[in-house]
């Protein structure tokens, strides 16, 4: 792994996961770094979402080599910073009728199974697993690389842990307005923030600076999403759980078998006009994070829908065999996903000295570890 033999200092624009893993790559290996956050905390996408470590569905190469280096990451940090929440727990798909488990037969022959702990499972193996699946089901696709953290604490614990260094400093409440000249931002308190590198992992937020440097055909798109958090379940549901509705999202899944199941037994009409799958992920206090929808056309909806989250409750059900708790909270989140399916992020040269890191999608929470070590490391640092 590259070093730079002297220290350099980094300007880092954005709090999310993102800005924060390149924050903690570039203090972890010696050198200075300033953070600037606009708010006074992240509050986008990398707290909205489900804090999984989704290697399961990701497509194979590139893509799947990023989340597994991300998930040792993951997996190092977490050791280091327990109140990350870090917890190996794998996922179960849970499958009904033969077309959905030949969509994952057929994933879990493919030649990288093995590197995502693929394992088609018998209906008692899968509550071996995971007691609190008591619905009906025929099989199960168990993921053992998937994990998860706790997405609305982990940056306030990755940054509670940086802080600790002299070499780290905060800057929240302060807008980058301007790139002046070569390896330095203008914020808008009119302070100049000068480095040999400055990284914008600015996230959904394309507009402004962000257009004016990377012009206006930047390929990525902003895409919405609606969640929702329940009270305790008041048992542990002891991996992530998705429903075969995610194949018909995630490149691993796709092949013949998938194009017969889009076919012959299409999604619910809810779920199909909304572009749903469910995700369930248990929080440390007992809560479960349900999702997801997605909404790719502007201007997006001001407002929250209740019908997706009546489908998500339905499937939920099914498959618990009990009823929902009471959901304690809805939210709709914003990410950036990059357009070109052969990138796992877009990473730009805007200027001399300068880096646009953005649109990993809805492989932000994932992948950030490992994108922010590529960036050092073609960088230098």
């Amino acid at each position: 792994m590259p070093r730079s033999v002297a220290v350099v200092r980094v300007i880092v624009v954005g709090a999310g996961v993102v800005g924060t893993m390149h924050a903690w790559h570039a203090v972890n290996r010696g050198h200075e770094v300033v953070q600037i956050e606009r708010e006074t905390e992240a509050r986008g996408a990398s707290l909205r979402n489900f804090g999984q470590i989704w290697v399961s569905g990701r497509a194979g190469g590139q893509e799947l080599e990023t989340a597994l280096r991300a998930r040792e990451l993951w997996e190092e940090i977490g050791a280091r910073v327990p109140a990350l929440g870090f917890r190996p727990n794998g996922s179960l798909t849970p499958l009904r009728g033969d077309l959905e488990r030949a969509v994952a037969e057929t994933a879990a022959a493919r030649p990288d199974a093995a590197a995502r702990g693929y394992k088609l499972l018998t209906p008692g193996e899968a509550r071996a697993l995971n007691p609190a699946l008591r619905g009906e089901f025929d099989a199960a696709l168990y993921c053992e690389r998937d994990a998860a953290v706790e997405p609305r604490t982990a940056q306030l614990a990755l940054r509670a842990e940086l802080r600790k260094s002299p070499r780290y400093t905060f800057l929240p409440g302060r807008e980058v307005r301007d790139v002046v000249g070569e390896h330095a931002v203008r914020d808008d308190h009119g302070d100049t923030h000068t480095g040999d590198a400055v990284v914008l992992a600015t996230g959904a937020w394309l507009g402004g600076l962000v257009r004016e440097l990377a012009g206006p055909d930047l390929p990525v798109r902003r895409v919405r999403l609606q969640m929702m958090q329940t009270d305790p379940l008041g048992e542990p549901l002891t991996t992530s759980v998705a429903d075969a509705d995610s194949f018909r999202y995630y490149p691993a899944y796709a092949s013949p078998a998938l194009d017969e199941l889009n076919a012959r037994q299409p999604q619910p009409a809810t779920a199909a006009e909304h572009a749903m799958q469910l995700l369930m992920v248990q929080r440390a206090d007992g809560g479960l994070t349900i999702g997801d929808t997605h909404e790719y056309e502007h201007p997006f909806a001001f407002d929250t829908v209740e019908d997706p989250y009546e489908h998500l409750t339905g499937v939920v059900e099914s498959l618990l065999g009990r009823p929902l708790p009471p959901v304690r909270r809805r939210w709709a989140g914003v990410y950036a996903q990059c357009t070109d399916p052969r990138r796992v992020v877009h990473r730009q040269r805007v200027r001399e000295g300068v880096w646009l890191v953005t649109g990993p999608g809805g492989r932000g929470m994932t992948c950030s570890p490992a994108i922010a070590e590529t960036t050092a490391n073609e960088l230098g640092w």
